[in-house]
């Protein structure tokens, strides 16, 4: 893998937009780590090893990686399956070993063999599980106890809605005022002005002050520090490396590990490739990254994450689209960002831990509002129904499953079972499209004496040889029918059969005369008309 260029314009350019990523990565870290429910510092350690490691290797000059928000929902899910985060974190180096043998395979494509309205689908499915798994954080419900929604919307102990039990006025001031500063930050007015920060890392300082001002007055409003983010603080080297977690590596013997990994794998690659070609779209220089090379290099990335105790890795669009914004050149820039976060978890993480969570949960249900806005399904709706039923098909099996635990023998397996039940339905949909296509049937009238034309299409395979059997099989009697070959390119052996068994033998019985046209040499049907049937 070829190295950085390091040269005086790299720097000028990069470091300036390093250090805009990482006020950008920093809030996301944080939130995507309280969203999959793994400690604070396991978020940190995939923003570093997402920008040293996987900035070291990758071929793109401007992608970003780390944390992701689209694979929030499935680690959540995960870690509670499986049962221990140390035993996750095994998955984690499963699909890292996946990606790189992806990579060395040249499958860097395999995104183009997914339809876009299952990969919508499922993208759909993560905001709605961000936002729905963020709302007890959002109202101040200690999620240690519960922190589902599905939970605390359900009936128990004679209380109907417990949530509305545990709200807290505090919590629920600084989410709303967060959202509000970010809503009001994304503004043309301010962005404009105000390029390289970002809104969220406004609304975190801002819920830091007045959750202290609140504090200083001694107010009811202050949040506490189970509201708090939590990060330990260390007093010495040795101590600070005693906070990684090491995976369980008899999590390679678990199929509930096995099976993680995979679908860690799989949505990582897909989210990865999608990143790329969005930022590859970004890039001023419109350089085209190699994806094997990026595929191999986020394997490697997770494969460390997974071994030091950090979550999933992948490219991840906010933070890369904010790299080409502040004019990054080089990778040097996500390098520095990786660096930052470093220094910040060893030099500030008593700073760190005065966030309340209720300013993370304000991000992450932004987040999962850009993921499944109502534009996306109307968007959906209007592509036809062999777009919308894949998506549709995909969003309800996930959220049937994961968010409102109607089989409950699969909880937690939601996104890999609906992105399986959108492609069969995308299939399905592909080889109804098929046999439909196969050929264009024109006839003025349908009674004795029709002169009726079938042009077949470019291709025809096996699979159309259904609806031809019965078009052929429905024709009247005493009819002409042309059977136009001329744009075609392809026609399977089975369809020449059916068609030469037409013509010698049903097609007489009928008393319709059977005229061949446009059929090539190879196919070794002549062209000629069904002479048996002439009157």
């Amino acid at each position: 893998m070829a190295s950085m260029k390091l040269n005086t314009k790299n720097l000028v350019t990069d470091l300036p937009a390093g250090l805009v990523v990482f006020l950008v990565a920093l809030p996301l870290c944080l939130g995507i780590s309280l969203a999959s429910g793994a400690p604070f510092f396991s978020g940190l350690i995939s923003g570093i090893v997402g920008g040293v490691v996987v900035g070291s290797l990758s071929g793109s000059k401007l992608s970003v990686s780390g944390p992701a928000a689209g694979l929030a929902a499935l680690v959540l899910a995960a870690i509670t399956n499986i049962g221990s985060f140390d035993l996750f974190l095994c998955a984690v180096l499963i699909a890292g070993i996946l990606q790189l043998l992806m990579g060395l395979a040249r499958l860097g494509g395999i995104a183009n063999y997914f339809p876009s309205s299952v990969i919508k689908g499922m993208l759909t499915s993560i905001g709605v599980l961000i936002i729905a798994k963020q709302i007890p954080h959002a109202l101040g419900y200690n999620v240690a106890e519960k922190g589902s929604l599905g939970e605390l919307l359900s009936l128990g102990d004679g209380e109907r809605f417990s949530i509305l039990q545990h709200m807290n006025a505090g919590v629920i001031i600084i989410c709303a005022l967060s959202i509000v500063i970010m809503l009001v930050w994304d503004k043309p007015f301010i962005k404009k002005r105000i390029k390289f920060i970002p809104g969220a890392l406004v609304a975190v300082l801002f819920s830091i002050a007045i959750n202290e001002l609140f504090k200083a007055a001694q107010s009811p409003l202050a949040v506490t520090d189970k509201f708090l983010v939590q990060i330990k603080a260390a007093s010495s080297p040795g101590e600070f490396f005693s906070f990684f977690t090491f995976p369980d590596f008899n999590g390679f013997l678990n199929s509930k590990v096995i099976v993680t990994g995979v679908m860690i794998a799989i949505i990582a690659t897909l989210e990865t490739l999608l990143s790329i070609e969005a930022v590859d779209n970004l890039d001023p220089e419109k350089n085209v990254t190699n994806t094997n090379r990026e595929l191999m290099a986020q394997g490697i990335g997770n494969a460390v994450s997974g071994l030091i105790g950090g979550l999933p890795i992948t490219s991840v669009i906010v933070r890369s689209s904010a790299n080409v914004n502040a004019g990054a050149k080089s990778k040097i820039s996500a390098v520095f960002h990786g660096l930052l976060l470093l220094v910040c978890v060893v030099a500030i993480p008593t700073l760190l831990n005065l966030i309340p969570l209720a300013s993370l949960a304000a991000i992450l249900l932004l987040t999962g509002y850009k993921l499944c806005k109502i534009s996306v399904f109307t968007q959906m709706a209007k592509n036809g129904k062999y777009q919308f039923l894949p998506f549709f098909i995909t969003v309800g099996v996930i959220l049937g499953i994961d968010l409102l635990g109607l089989y409950p023998p699969l909880k937690g397996e939601g996104l890999l079972v609906g992105v399986i039940a959108g492609l069969v339905v995308a299939a399905i949909a592909i080889l109804h499209g098929n046999l439909k296509n196969s050929y264009f049937f024109h006839k003025e009238t349908y009674h004795d004496g029709d002169i009726i034309k079938i042009r077949l299409a470019e291709e025809v395979s096996f699979l159309n040889k259904a609806a031809i059997r019965e078009t052929l099989d429905h024709l009247p009697e005493n009819s002409t029918v042309v059977i136009d070959a001329n744009n075609t390119d392809y026609i399977d052996f089975d369809i020449l059969e059916l068609i030469k068994e037409f013509r010698d033998i049903k097609a007489p019985l009928k008393h319709i005369n059977c005229i061949l046209e446009g059929f090539h040499e190879k196919y070794q049907i002549e062209n000629r008309l069904n002479v048996q049937s002439v009157h």
